[in-house]
This record gives structure tokens, sequence and C-alpha cells, in this order.
């Protein structure tokens, strides 16, 4: 059974091979790769390597080579139409039917690829051409190289009836598919206006110039044309066609696609000359959609070359609009790690103006202070207030908890909707008192107002989180004279153990939460633990391997330790010190021999014995695998609150919240009671060890 090639390309332009493979095999981001160990051969060193942007997987060791389809088919036993089906459904593509008619269109779409690409040359010619000269001169003016004018493929179309088809005609393609293609409009029926008489066939560009539109392998699919005067409209797209469909196309994507790899980044600008702008400007990772709002699938599509692609669109009122839409559409779809960031241009500034006025440094300032989707969000719905009357604030208060609400994602919609109440706190502090003042219990059917979830954490709006960490405070009523409100005044209220280790980061000039520090330190004393003991790294290492780590060094020092038993032959402290260091890890071990590490977990030093520091390791599991299932609860009770406010619901999330907000506080690593809790662990105490 045969497919249709385009089918089978959108099938590999939708799965990226890193997401197929990585569904069986643990890779790890290596530059623009990605590696793991092969899973054709038995090995205990990678050499299976996935690389997205040429879309095949490779191993150096056995190897194997492939793409999506055929790792499907290798690693599943699957025939080709087998592998097809599943990898369509994954993708959410119909998986077409193969009857004659449909080879006979498939043969014409391939025959619609000539006829664009020979567009293009044409077009191409034309503007080295003497009918192409004012074309040129205008390219020229803008600043364009003969560099740009070629890696862009640019061209002028003639200001000609016909002139497009005719060449075409003559180079063999039928009128039909040219007309098909969207390069000539067939002859027009009468206007039902009297008097008006019927138009002739005619080339869809005349006296423009011409940006070919490439899909993501740079096929030609389309072109996009703009006036070099004052004519309208300024900018032209190819019409809708079996190639080209503008809500999935983004311009400048061949161009941008390597050069956003090595950047880590993509930024994505309004038009044509502002892409080509920002890459004479050292900017060669910008695209742009086709003059449309950005859609959901084109986001998809930036979400494979960065996870936070950086929106410059300009700063007009227009470009704002385009902003927001943007922001509304994107909400649905975010997830841990993927968002976007905006930059705020100067008015009647867009990317190309601002680069050409004030140089490339100026962008990469703004670049650099892209603010983050939450911010931009509150941003745009604060500077639709019309007043700060209650009435309006209300309405921003509903607005910001609908636009949560719309983020399929829990935990990523627990913290936005955290962190933009929280903004309207900070911009309206006197509200912020009054919401600090509900009740701790909800009355029938109501949620109390002033909580926000953030991460399945408590954060009172009255809570004092300020610039990102706890202040001990609460805003709120102070009995006075006649009970005036004070919004000012503010009460203390008894410290918890949350408020002391607060207190102690905000001292030590740390500005993250206490349970994200205290997460990051877990990591570094159970990676300390198996450098100390590595006779103890077979034992723990499948339960080590399924650890999310929230530092990105220790994770990559994490991969390497689990390595060590087959790359190290004796397996003793100095020789795996020694191999870290030669693998580029001596930073991270000098952190993990810092005093603060060491300090904080005793216990498990080279002098300890390997049973107390596997009871330590088996200790730290038990925690992770504990936290992990009161999140999990605390997310189903969250939900239950949200569909039913019943008491019953909100005491249960209460529970589970300050079970995870003491499972998170205590005890420290280097607390006798945390070595006292691991020893307890070996006599059947809580924590019993078992792997996780």
């Amino acid at each position: 059974m045969s497919f249709p090639p385009e089918f089978l390309n959108e099938l590999r332009d939708r799965l990226a091979v890193s997401e197929i493979v990585g569904r069986r095999v643990r890779l790890q981001r290596k530059g623009r790769e990605f590696q793991g160990l092969c899973p054709f051969h038995n090995e205990k060193t990678p050499s299976f390597t996935v690389n997205d942007d040429k879309g095949f997987y490779h191993c150096f060791g056995c190897g194997a080579h492939g793409d999506v389809i055929t790792f499907a088919m290798n690693t599943e036993a699957l025939s080709f139409p087998e592998a097809i089906e599943k990898l369509a459904q994954m993708a959410g593509l119909q998986v077409p039917a193969q009857h004659p008619e449909e080879r006979a269109r498939d043969q014409k779409r391939r025959t619609l690829e000539e006829v664009m690409e020979a567009a293009c040359r044409w077009y191409e010619r034309n503007l080295r051409l003497p009918v192409g000269k004012q074309a040129m001169e205008y390219l020229k003016g803008r600043g364009l190289d003969e560099a740009t004018l070629k890696r862009f493929r640019l061209g002028y179309a003639p200001n000609e009836r016909s002139a497009l088809k005719a060449h075409l005609v003559a180079e063999g393609f039928e009128e039909a598919l040219i007309v098909e293609g969207g390069l000539h409009k067939p002859a027009e029926e009468a206007s039902d206006r009297p008097g008006e008489r019927a138009r002739g066939a005619i080339d869809y560009f005349r006296d423009r110039v011409i940006f070919p539109i490439t899909d993501r392998r740079g096929r030609v699919i389309g072109f996009g044309g703009r006036v070099m005067g004052d004519g309208q409209p300024k900018y032209l797209n190819s019409p809708e066609t079996p190639l080209f469909h503008k809500g999935r196309v983004l311009y400048g994507l061949a161009q941008a696609r390597e050069a956003a790899g090595k950047a880590g980044s993509v930024l994505v600008t309004e038009g044509y000359m502002d892409v080509i702008g920002l890459a004479m400007g050292g900017f060669d990772y910008a695209v742009a959609p086709l003059g449309t709002a950005l859609t959901e699938e084109q986001i998809l599509q930036l979400w494979k070359l960065a996870p936070e692609p950086v929106l410059c669109f300009d700063g007009d009122s227009a470009g704002q609009r385009a902003a927001a839409r943007a922001a509304e559409r994107a909400l649905p779809l975010l997830k841990p790690g993927y968002s976007l960031r905006f930059v705020t241009l100067p008015a009647k500034e867009d990317p190309d103006s601002l680069i050409r006025k004030q140089g490339s440094a100026a962008m990469r300032r703004l670049i650099d202070k892209a603010a983050p989707m939450v911010t931009a969000l509150w941003r745009i719905e604060q500077a639709k207030l019309q007043n700060e009357t209650p009435e309006q604030l209300a309405l921003l208060r509903q607005t910001l908890e609908e636009h949560a609400a719309k983020i399929a994602d829990r935990t990523v919609q627990g913290f936005y909707r955290a962190a933009l109440l929280r903004q309207m706190d900070e911009a309206y502090p006197a509200l912020a008192g009054l919401m600090g003042e509900a009740a701790p219990t909800p009355a029938a059917g109501a949620r109390p107002a002033g909580d926000a979830d953030l991460g399945g954490y408590r954060q009172g709006y009255g809570d004092g989180y300020e610039d990102g960490h706890l202040q001990g405070y609460r805003r709120g009523w102070r009995d006075r004279p006649g009970g005036k409100y004070n919004p000012r005044a503010r009460r203390r209220e008894p410290e918890t153990q949350a408020d002391l280790a607060a207190k102690h980061i905000e001292r030590t000039g740390s500005r993250r939460f206490a349970f994200a520090l205290r997460s990051r330190r877990s990591e570094q004393i159970l990676l300390a633990a198996l450098i100390n003991h590595p006779a103890l790294i077979d034992e723990f290492s499948e339960a080590v391997s399924l650890l999310p780590f929230a530092d990105a060094e220790l994770d990559r020092l994490r991969e390497e330790i689990l390595h060590v038993p087959a790359s190290v032959s004796d397996l003793d402290v100095p020789h795996v010190e020694s191999h870290l260091i030669a693998q580029g890890y001596s930073t991270a071990l000098e952190r993990l021999r810092s005093p603060e590490v060491e300090e904080t977990a005793r216990f498990i030093g080279a002098s300890a014995s390997a049973d107390r520091a596997r009871s330590v390791l088996q200790e730290l599991l038990s925690r992770a695998s504990a936290q992990a299932e009161l999140e999990a609860q605390l997310a189903e009770a969250q939900a239950a609150l949200a569909g039913e406010m019943t008491e019953e619901n909100w005491t249960r999330m209460e529970s589970l919240r300050q079970a995870l907000q003491e499972l998170v506080t205590g005890p420290d690593f280097g607390d006798q009671a945390f070595a006292d809790v691991s020893a307890g662990s070996r006599n059947g105490g809580r924590g019993s060890g078992q792997q996780s």
C-alpha cells in the first residue's frame, strides 16, 4: 500500500523524532542533538543520536538509522501501513485512502511543486534583468545585500497581465495547473454591477517585489508580493491552494531552523521585511506568520524550535492586538517548560526599522528584557481598565481568572492563577488587604476570597508574596476608633516553620521559594551520596533515573554518574571523581563538595558506612515518591473543589496541602531529625526505603 508523499512529509513534520524515540529511550540534549542508549543493541555508553532538524536517528555503535516511521516499525514490529496508521493517530492526521483518483491527485501535487519552483526561478531572474531595475533599487535602498537576496530568493513580478503564465506554458505546464497553484487568475464572470465589464485572465502578482514562501524543508509552496509605492494592498499572499495554507505556514522557517537550534531561541515578528531585517542584524532565527494572527498550529511548530519563542510584534496598536491574540491562543496549549515571551517595541517601530535606526544592540537589549507571557497577559488586561471603580476591578479579576482557567495543564494553570492575581494585588494593595481578611473556611457553595494556588501550595493574597518570596506579614484591619480601615496597617502573625525558612533564604540573598531550594539540595545530596558510595549506583540506578530533576546541570551529572559502572573499572571515590572531571563536570563536582552541601549531609560522606548511605538514599527516594503522590492527590482535590464548593472538598484540599507543606519543610537534611528518620528506616520506621 502506498501513501501520498505530501502526507508522509506532513507526518514527519508533525512528529519530532525525539518525541517518538523519547517514549522508549531516555534522551539527553547535547547541543542541537539528543543522545541516549541505543534500543537496538545492548550498550552502556550512549552512542545513539537523534537530530530533529534533520529528522533522523543514528546509532554509531550498530549503525541503526531511520526516521519516526522506521523507528515505530523496528521497535514495535509493525508493518509500514500499521506504523503509518499509529503515527497518524498520534499526529492527529487522517490516513488517506489510496484510490486511483487520489493517486492522480498526488501526482498533480508533485507537479504543483514543480510549477511553483519554476515560477520562483522566473521571479528571481526578473529581479536581475532591466525589467526589475526599480525593484532591485528598492531592495538595495532597504539595505539588502546580494547574499540576503539569494538566501531568501527574492524576485520581481513585472507589470504585465500574463507574462508568468506565458513563460510557464512555454515550459510545458498546463494552464489549469498554473491557475490551481494560485499563480494566474482565469477570466472572471461578468460582474453583477450594471455596466461593469468582465475582466480577462491575469497573473496573480504584478509589479511587486516577490517573497517566496517555503515549507520547513525549503520547498516553494506560495509567494508574497509587496508594492514599491503607495498601492493597496501593500502586501498580497498567494491564495489557498493544495500546497499553501497560510494558517499552517511560518515565513522564513526553512532559513531559521538551523540558527534557532544553535541559539536555543526563535523570534516571531509580523512581516517578510522584519524577518529579513532581523537576519541582516544578526538575528537569523526569526520567522513570521502570513498576515494573520498566530495560530495554534504555528505555535506548536515554534515549540519544536525553542521552548519559549519571543514575539517581536510592531509597537503600534495593531501589533499589540496581534500580541494579545497570540497570548490568548497560546493559553490552552501551555505546558511545563513551554510558553511565549513578549518584546515591547517603541511606538511606530518594527524590528526592521529599529535595527536600521538604532542598530542590532538596541534590538538585543529589548530581546534580553522580553517579558514572560504571564507578565505580558497582566499588562494587556490592565491596559484595558477604564477606571479603578470596584466594578471595573472586579471585571479585571474575573478576566484574569478566566484566562488561567483556559490552561489545560492543571499545574501550569495553578501557577498562572496565582501569578496573575498576585500582580493585581501588588498593583492594588488596598484590595489585597481586603482579600486577606477572608475567613479560613468558606461558606457552603462559595470559595473563600484571598486564596490562590501556586503549584499546589497555599499563597494567600494577604500572605505577603513580594518579589517571589515570603514576607511573613499579612495586610489587614487594625482596631482603631470608628473601625476605619487602614490599608497600610500590617499585623504580625505567628511564624510558621515555612516563615522561618523563608527568612533564612532572605538573609542569604536568595530569591527562590523555600521548597525549590530544598528540592535542589536533595538532588545535590543524592548525587553526593552516589559519588561517595559508587558501589550503590547500580542498586539505585533505576529509581534514580526516574526522578524528575529540576536543575539542568545536576540532571546532566546524574546521567553521567549512572553510566559510571560501565565506564570506570575501579569503583572507588578517586577513580569516579577523576572520570567525572575528565567528562567536564569539575565545576558541578566542586559544588557538591561545597561546605553548604557537606554540612547538610554529614551522614553520607565517604567515611560513612555503606548501610548508612543506603538508608539515606532510600529516605530521599521515599520522600520524592511521597511528594509526587501528595501533589497528584492535591491536584485532584483542587479540581473537585473547583467543580463543587463544599466544606468537605475544602477540608480535604487543606489537609493535603498541609501534609505536602510538612513534607517539603522538614526535617532538614542537616538536622538530627533527618538522620534519625533515615536511621529509623532500617528498623521499619517512616520511610521504609522501598525504591520507587
